[in-house]
């Protein structure tokens, strides 16, 4: 199946939390069976970076028939800092791609989202949807890439482990959208590098994207961008059926951070904890991250059980770009997708889903350029991506912004929290499982926000002008 094949069952059971022995993260050892890699190596589509969209994307290729390789410059299995909770969204796409049997047998499945604030709890189960499931799940990316990647594998993909894009085949001559032409790769076991050209390059190289850079794809620094991290810890609610969303967290004053922070049962014997913050306050800047997980933990709910006594290692973190913030997502003969692309939803954080969604969007556009034999047609993705997520990313960077401000923030998220169905209709509107066909209050709300962000738009431009 290719000269670097995926071991199956490696990416699982390594990471399972055994209460009785310290945990420790699997690394994954290079196969004597491996052969070298060729100097040079041509294909239908290069796939940079097998992680949530990378594999998403060779997954749908390979599907088609096409003769797909993917580079991954670690090994699985190999922990990436996440929340590690499955939303719906991507409950779907894992279902779709044949994946879900396996979290089924052995991952922790929960029923909804618990949000805490100013005192308050609210247990709302995920919504009933035609289109998505009514629970998620909870697994470390730890586990889940291997998982997907495997899966890319047995549809027909070409993985290669330990193996870095470390710039386009191109010149860099010329500057604008120039052609990748694929991408000198570096076998980061033996220093060698291959030359692998391709018709079309899908770039998913994360949110530090150096072969996107290299083919000049920039953040929108005016739009919010995250910052998270995370520890696990054991705990005796490690197989609670609710995630946890605490609203109002706060640093050393007292005062209300623009951010949450999370509690994520994984059903191991562990738990994931962590925060999140944006970008949309001056005092963002100057927040250290670690001590503010440091107070969260501390002032968490004790039935938890979090303490540095449990914790299982020093937490880990890492930037997020936001709302499809990094762009061109199109080239002449390149896609970008997931983090690479700023995919993750700026409502709450979430990037898997959306990592499987723009590499599924990805691999169908690339599949009907390269059936035809006209790769002008790979601009129809991004015409995709503002069809499927435009208008409402646009509502999610309006929405963060007003609601990073203490003075609104306390009011309306503590009023929020008396009234279920209000709190009840965010969750659907925040999660992106609004239903357009419907007239209920949940889309009502949507419509207002979706109309408030236009006129604030429009009064940012109008300000702009000269």
């Amino acid at each position: 199946m290719g000269w670097l094949r995926l071991h199956a069952g490696t990416g699982r059971n390594l990471n399972r939390y055994r209460p009785s022995a310290p945990y420790t993260r699997g690394v994954g050892k290079p196969s004597s069976l491996e052969p070298p890699r060729p100097p040079e190596r041509s294909c239908d589509v290069l796939v940079v970076g097998a992680g949530p969209s990378g594999s998403a994307a060779a997954y749908w290729l390979a599907r088609e028939g096409l003769d797909v390789v993917v580079v991954e410059k670690k090994r699985f299995p190999r922990a990436k800092t996440c929340g590690d909770g499955l939303t719906p969204r991507a409950v779907r796409q894992l279902a779709e791609m044949g994946v879900e049997p396996e979290l089924s047998a052995s991952y922790h499945r929960y029923q909804g989202l618990r949000s805490v604030a100013f005192g308050r709890a609210l247990e709302m189960a995920w919504p009933e949807h035609p289109e998505f499931p009514s629970y998620g799940y909870t697994i470390t990316r730890h586990d889940l890439d291997g998982l997907v990647a495997e899966n890319a594998v047995k549809a027909g993909a070409e993985l290669w482990q330990n193996a870095e894009a470390v710039e386009p085949l191109s010149s860099a001559e010329g500057g604008g959208r120039r052609p990748a032409r694929g991408a000198r790769v570096l076998d980061r076991d033996r220093g060698s590098i291959s030359a692998v050209s391709a018709r079309v390059v899908v770039v998913a190289d994360g949110s530090l994207t150096r072969v996107g850079r290299a083919l000049g794809t920039e953040r929108v620094k005016r739009w919010p961008q995250g910052m998270a991290i995370r520890g696990y810890f054991s705990s005796p609610r490690h197989d609670d059926l609710f995630i946890e969303s605490h609203l109002d967290i706060r640093d050393s004053g007292g005062n209300v951070v623009p951010g949450y922070g999370w509690i994520f049962p994984l059903g191991d014997g562990r738990v994931n904890a962590g925060i999140g913050l944006l970008s949309t306050s001056a005092r963002w800047k100057g927040v250290n991250t670690t001590k503010l997980l440091e107070q969260f933990v501390a002032y968490a709910p004790r039935s938890w059980g979090l303490s540095p006594t449990t914790s299982l290692g020093p937490p880990t973190g890492g930037r997020l770009p936001m709302g499809l913030a990094v762009g061109p997502r199109a080239g002449p003969d390149w896609l970008v997708v997931g983090d690479a692309a700023g995919s993750i939803n700026p409502f709450n954080g979430e990037g898997i889903g959306y990592g499987y969604e723009t590499g599924r969007m990805a691999a169908e556009v690339a599949a009907e350029a390269l059936d035809s034999g006209d790769l002008a047609l790979l601009r129809a993705y991004e015409d995709r991506l503002q069809q499927e997520y435009g208008r409402y990313y646009a509502v999610a960077r309006a929405f963060v912004k007003v609601i990073s401000n203490p003075r609104v923030m306390r009011p309306c998220v503590g009023t929020g929290m008396y009234v279920r169905p209000v709190m009840e209709w965010m969750l659907r509107i925040m999660a992106n499982l609004t239903r357009p066909e419907l007239a209920g209050p949940p889309e009502a709300l949507y419509r207002a926000l979706a109309g408030a962000s236009k006129l604030a738009e429009l009064r940012d431009a109008v300000t702009a002008v000269p």
